[in-house]
This record gives structure tokens, C-alpha cells and sequence, in this order.
């Protein structure tokens, strides 16, 4: 379980970012994290999201996903559809 609002793993302590250093790679239903380049000492790590969520995608559950990384290629948005 990634899911750090409920224990989870080491994996909870990866944030979100439009532009992420580190990527999720599924084998055999384990998850695994693969930096996309070298990190640096110190150098927070960050994964893409894609959240999905069973509720319609109103004004209020956007909301809720927002993105405010402010990578320059910001989606506004941790949903796979943000569209």
C-alpha cells in the first residue's frame, strides 16, 4: 500500500509532481520505484499520481485533486483524467 493517509510503506513519503523524478514500475502485483535521473543528496522525490476516483469529475472532486507543483508543464491536476 502506497497510501500514506493510511500506514502504508516507505513509498508515502513520495510527493507528487507534473515533472517527476522517479517513476512506479508494477512486477508481479509489487510496486517499485525507478528514478528517471540521478537524485542528489537531499533532492526530494517525486512520482506522478494519476489518481483515479469513482466520483464525477465536478468543480468539487477537481478540487480536492488540485496540482500545484508548479512545474512549467503543469497539468493542475493528480488525476489520470484530468481532462
Amino acid at each position: 500500500m502506497i497510501d500514506g493517509s493510511r500506514g502504508g510503506n516507505s513509498a508515502r513519503w513520495l510527493n507528487h509532481a507534473c515533472a517527476p523524478n522517479c517513476e512506479t514500475i508494477e512486477d508481479e502485483g509489487r510496486i517499485f520505484i525507478h528514478t528517471l535521473r540521478p537524485i542528489g543528496a537531499g533532492e526530494e522525490l517525486f512520482i506522478e499520481y494519476l489518481l483515479a476516483t469513482d466520483d464525477p469529475l465536478d468543480e468539487d472532486v477537481r478540487a480536492q485533486y488540485a496540482c500545484r507543483c508548479a512545474a512549467a508543464n503543469c497539468r493542475h491536476s493528480m488525476l489520470a483524467d484530468a481532462a
